[in-house]
């Protein structure tokens, strides 16, 4: 299982929101890419790079960004938030990103996530993001009557990469994951499925390793508080191994 650093990107900065509030931000460092450094000398060899003010607007706001981090980061790279657009998808995948996540749009058309699973084979992931096990859509201000293992097979039938599962109701709070419903997703697909939202503890950590094919965990606020020591997170999963 790999453990994954989020670096969540505002006005060009790497920050964190209490659950996904724009109003309650934390800036952790002023130049993204020190984030990406500081991971890559800790072990990690994928990051999840958002790009909040993308996911307001429904287009790619802070690609400068984007770009500091893959010329600094030598693994893979994940970015999501509010691609919405095949332009978009291009221009990522032509900045050196490995896959591209998509949300909202996995809702709303799910028909553009075939068409581009087709055009961009293995280089696309399905955004899910649920509360009591429905999706939530639109920077999660919106919850659908769509259950989240629902939409899960779908955009396996389409063809995604594998599926991002946020329980936002724990998203940046440190409460701990939501390991049963993270199991579940796992259980019914045959796709990478990776975990995020409300990692708090190496123990949390322990208890996602024991998910058997859980390809990965994203983990943020704990990371940056220092509430998770990255290296000995990384030595724990790959003992479990």
């Amino acid at each position: 299982m790999h453990i994954i650093p989020a670096i969540d990107l505002k006005d060009g900065q790497c920050v964190r929101l209490r659950q996904g509030k724009f109003d309650e931000v934390t800036v952790y460092y002023n130049n993204p890419q020190d984030a990406a450094i500081r991971w890559q000398n800790e072990g990690a060899k994928v990051l999840h790079v958002v790009d909040l003010d993308g996911a307001k607007k429904g287009c790619i706001s802070n690609l400068s960004s984007i770009k500091k981090i893959r010329e600094v980061f030598h693994g893979e790279i994940e970015v999501g938030g509010g691609i919405r657009k095949t332009e978009d998808i291009e221009l990522l995948l032509n900045s050196g990103i490995d896959r591209v996540i998509l949300g909202t749009i996995a809702v709303e058309k799910p028909d553009f996530v075939k068409e581009v699973c087709k055009s961009f084979p293995e280089r696309i992931i399905a955004g899910i993001d649920a509360r009591d096990g429905y999706v939530a859509v639109k920077g999660w201000t919106e919850i659908t009557k769509i259950k989240a293992t629902e939409l899960a097979q779908k955009m396996q039938e389409h063809g995604v990469w594998g599926i991002i599962y946020t329980d936002i109701s724990r998203d940046g709070m440190l409460t701990g994951p939501n390991i049963e419903a993270t199991k579940e997703l796992v259980d019914v697909l045959s796709i990478p499925v990776i975990a995020s939202g409300g990692v708090s503890s190496i123990e949390d950590i322990k208890r996602l390793a024991e998910i058997e094919n859980l390809w990965g965990v994203i983990t943020g606020k704990a990371i940056y508080s220092g509430a998770i020591d990255l290296k000995e997170a990384i030595k724990l999963v790959n003992a479990i191994k």
